[in-house]
């Protein structure tokens, strides 16, 4: 009988990252190049001088992509979406009486 030699996968569950963006942040950065694009769409159909479309542009291109990478580096893969969905943490539990509290029994874990 032969032995068999297989290589492993060891990134099978590994979220995609291009040029260093993790996962959602890629989404977002195509979702700001189509923007950008729209909007020097919109500036060229209204009549703005090419050179200021494209200084107004690549400014706003520029800046979006910086915060991106910056936003993907500080949060990682998931911590944006952990971050928004902390706001919907109340801050406070406010409770009037104590019926809330006096029903609760002692759970044994065993």
């Amino acid at each position: 009988m032969a032995n068999s030699v297989y290589q492993i996968n060891k990134g099978i569950n590994r979220s995609i990252e291009f040029k260093g963006l993790k996962a959602q942040y890629i989404w977002w950065l195509g979702g700001v190049v189509i923007g950008l694009l729209v909007l020097f769409a919109v500036l060229y159909i209204i009549g703005v001088n090419t050179f200021i479309c494209l200084g107004i542009v690549a400014g706003a291109g520029i800046y979006s992509i910086m915060k991106i990478y910056a936003i993907s580096s500080k949060y990682g893969e998931h911590g944006m979406m952990k971050k928004v969905a902390k706001r919907n943490i109340p801050g406070v539990i406010k409770s009037r009486n104590r019926k809330v509290f006096t029903g609760i029994k002692k759970q044994r874990h065993g």
